[in-house]
C-alpha cells in the first residue's frame, strides 16, 4: 500500500528506464484517486516543467512524465518525514512545508526539484511541483539494515508494551486487523521490482495495520492519559521502522530500475 509518492517514485522510475509504459504509471496511480493533476508551486518551477502555476489551469499526469524525460530525470526518490526528520527535503522553505504536512514527497535524483501529493476533492490527488535551492542528495539506506532494524523495533516494543500492560488480548482484533489491511489500496508494482523489497514492504505494511489498532481507543489496558503516552514512546520505536523500511523498500526499487536505465543507455 504505502502511499501515492511510492507509486509515482517506482512507477515513474521503471518509466523512465525503459521497464513500464506511460499507461501503467497512470494506471497505477489511479488506485489511490480517480484523477490526478499536476501544477506548480513557483515561477522557476512552472518554466522547468512547462506546468500552469497552482490556483490556474492544471496539467495533467501524461505532461509530468513528459516533463521529467525532458528534464532529464533517471529516478524519483521518495521521502516520508515527520517533524524532528526533514532529510531529503534540501532545508526548509514551501517543500518542506509541504512535505511535512502531507507526509510525503517525492524527489528527483540530481534534479532541484521535488512533488507533494495532496487530495483536493473527492476523487482527485494534485501533484505540485516545488523548486529547491540545490539537488538533494538522499542517504541511502541499504534494504537489509531496514528490514534487520524493523525486526529489533518489533522485539523491543513488543517487550516494552508488555511491560507496560498494555499488549494484552483485545476481542476480535483479528477482525480489526482484517479490517484495516482490506481498507488499504491494493497497489500494484511494475514487473521487475525486486523481491525482497516488495517482502519488505509488506511487513512494514502488515506491522502498520497492528500499530494503527494498537493505537486505537480502548487498547488493552492503556485507559489513563499517562498510560497512554507511555503507550505511545513504547510504539514510537516501531513507527519508525516502518517508515524506514518503507522507505528503503521504495528506493531500492528506484534504484535497481535506474541502474538497469544506465545499462541499456
Amino acid at each position: 500500500m504505502c502511499r501515492p509518492s511510492a507509486t509515482l517514485a517506482v512507477w515513474s522510475s521503471a518509466w523512465l528506464n525503459g521497464a513500464a509504459a506511460s499507461d501503467d504509471v497512470l494506471d497505477a496511480l489511479q488506485d489511490w484517486a480517480e484523477a490526478h493533476d499536476v501544477v506548480a508551486a513557483d515561477p522557476a518551477a512552472a518554466d522547468a516543467f512547462d506546468l500552469p502555476l497552482a490556483f490556474h489551469r492544471a496539467a495533467t499526469p501524461v505532461q509530468l512524465l513528459l516533463a521529467l524525460r525532458a528534464q532529464g530525470a533517471g529516478s524519483v526518490q521518495l521521502v516520508l518525514p515527520v517533524p524532528g526528520d526533514v532529510r531529503g527535503l534540501g532545508g526548509g522553505g514551501p517543500f518542506a512545508d509541504a512535505a511535512l504536512r502531507c507526509g510525503e514527497a517525492v524527489v528527483l535524483s540530481g534534479l532541484a526539484f521535488g512533488l507533494v501529493p495532496e487530495p483536493i476533492a473527492e476523487g482527485l490527488m494534485r501533484w505540485t511541483v516545488y523548486s529547491l535551492a540545490a539537488p538533494v542528495s538522499l542517504e541511502y539506506q541499504p534494504l537489509a539494515d531496514a528490514e534487520h532494524g524493523l525486526t529489533d523495533a518489533i522485539r523491543a516494543s513488543a517487550g516494552a508494551l508488555q511491560a507496560l500492560d498494555v499488549a494484552s488480548d483485545r476481542p476480535g482484533v483479528r477482525a480489526e486487523l482484517s479490517a484495516h489491511l482490506r481498507a488499504r489500496p491494493q497497489v500494484e508494482w511494475p514487473a521487475g521490482t525486486p523481491g525482497r523489497a516488495l517482502r519488505v514492504l509488506q511487513r512494514a505494511e502488515e506491522i502498520s495495520a497492528i500499530l494503527a489498532v494498537a493505537q486505537a481507543d480502548d487498547p488493552g489496558g492503556a485507559l489513563s492519559a499517562s498510560a497512554v503516552n507511555r503507550r505511545a514512546e513504547a510504539l514510537r520505536p516501531l513507527v519508525e521502522a516502518v517508515r524506514g523500511a518503507r522507505t528503503a523498500s521504495v528506493n531500492e526499487a528506484v534504484r535497481v530500475f535506474a541502474e538497469q536505465g544506465d545499462r541499456q543507455a
